[in-house]
Parts: structure tokens; sequence; C-alpha cells
């Protein structure tokens, strides 16, 4: 499966099994199991979507946002539990507003899940821990 390295980008092809002791990336020799959410921006959005196999999950957020602040630990924290199985990521809809038009964000923070490149499902407001958790789980 093609995953992406959270440290530089870079698409890794990792065989699939149920659990991992160790998966390094190709390019930069980092941990792929050290999950940890990534910047997107308009111009690498539609490459890290399209060249995961796992399922995305992308937080749309602003810096003022106080849900989203309330979210931003949670979101972080539930990456950790999904290594090699979702990567998780997020967009600042301030700096990023392209990306916020072209997917119809009315209101922050806006969750939006992808599946080969498709949205699969969409979420509006703060979800705590158990939601996050109930939701990604429903599409792996």
């Amino acid at each position: 499966m093609r995953v992406i390295c959270p440290h530089c980008l870079s698409v890794n092809n990792v065989p699939k099994k149920d659990s991992y002791k160790k998966a390094n990336c190709g390019s930069c020799k980092k941990s792929l199991l050290e999950t940890m959410p990534i910047n997107l921006t308009d111009s690498n959005f539609d490459e890290v979507v399209v060249n995961s196999d796992n399922l995305v999950v992308v937080d749309f957020w602003a810096p003022w946002c106080g849900p989203c602040k309330m979210m931003g630990p949670t979101f972080e924290k539930a990456a950790t539990n999904y290594p090699l199985k979702a990567l998780f990521t997020k967009v600042n809809t301030e700096d990023e507003q392209n990306l916020g038009a072209r997917f119809k964000i009315r209101s922050i923070p806006t969750l939006i899940l992808f599946k080969n490149g498709k949205e699969v499902n969409r979420v509006s407001g703060a979800l705590d821990a158990t939601s996050l958790n109930k939701l990604v789980d429903s599409f792996l």
C-alpha cells in the first residue's frame, strides 16, 4: 500500500499487515509509525490525498476558532491511534482560502474523510475523542 511519510511527504510502498514493529521512510529514513497531523496546502493537498491508500482525515480549521483550538489536541492524540491505517492532516483555512472555497467549507472545524482520493464523509463541529475515533473506525 502507498503511505505518505508524515515527515517529508514522500510516497512509500509498504506491505499491508495487521501490525507493524518497524516501518521507515525510504527517503528521509524516519519512522512511518510516528503519526502526527500533516499540514496541507494548496500545493500539496491533491498529491497527499490521491497518493495515500489509507484513509485521509482532513481537519479544516482556523487559528482564531475556539472549537478548533479545543479539538486540536484531541485530533493530534487520535492520529497516534492509527499508524499506517489513517493519515491525519490539517488545513488552515485562513492561509489556504482556496482549499476552503474548493471544498465549500461553511463552518469550522469541519472534518472531511477521503478514501481512494474521494470524499466519503464530512462532519462539521468539534468532536470529542470517542466520537472522532468512532468516525475513523467506521471507514477503516
